[in-house]
């Protein structure tokens, strides 16, 4: 059957194809093709995508990126929560827990929530004026 291994393989590549996917998705937002469903796509192709549900959906995303932000830097400051190595099995090396050098491969993350926030606003602003427009 699954071997631990397998297991975490296919749970790393799983996280990285959301991750893809929803960074992906984020570009909807910032381009036109955000805006309405693509005519290549059988019965719905053309149809203007409603901007509250994409809104929404972005904004939960852009805040709960800038919690989990902030919790990773108080808990390094104040150790909120003690973390310990997990390893598995009996023979597994233990690692020393990273420190704040670290941190710098971690920083572009951190404006990753803020950003998309913002990019969320600018879209809701631009799909009122395409609604108005729209209008008769």
């Amino acid at each position: 059957m699954f071997t631990d291994d397998a297991v975490t393989q296919w749970y790393m590549v799983f996280l990285s194809a959301l991750s893809m996917g929803l960074a992906l998705l984020t570009l909807g937002l910032v381009h036109r093709w955000g805006q309405r469903v693509p005519h290549r796509v059988p019965r719905i192709g053309g149809r203007r995508i409603p901007a509250r549900p994409v809104v929404r959906v972005a904004l939960i995303g852009g805040w709960s990126l800038v919690a989990i932000c902030v919790y990773f830097l108080l808990n390094q400051r104040f150790h909120l929560v003690q973390s310990v190595w997990v390893g598995i099995g009996d023979d597994e090396p233990v690692h020393p827990a990273p420190g704040w050098e670290v941190f710098r491969y971690y920083a572009p993350m951190l404006a990753w929530g803020p950003l998309v926030i913002a990019v969320a606003a600018d879209y809701r602003r631009r799909a009122a004026i395409v609604r108005r427009l729209e209008k008769p």
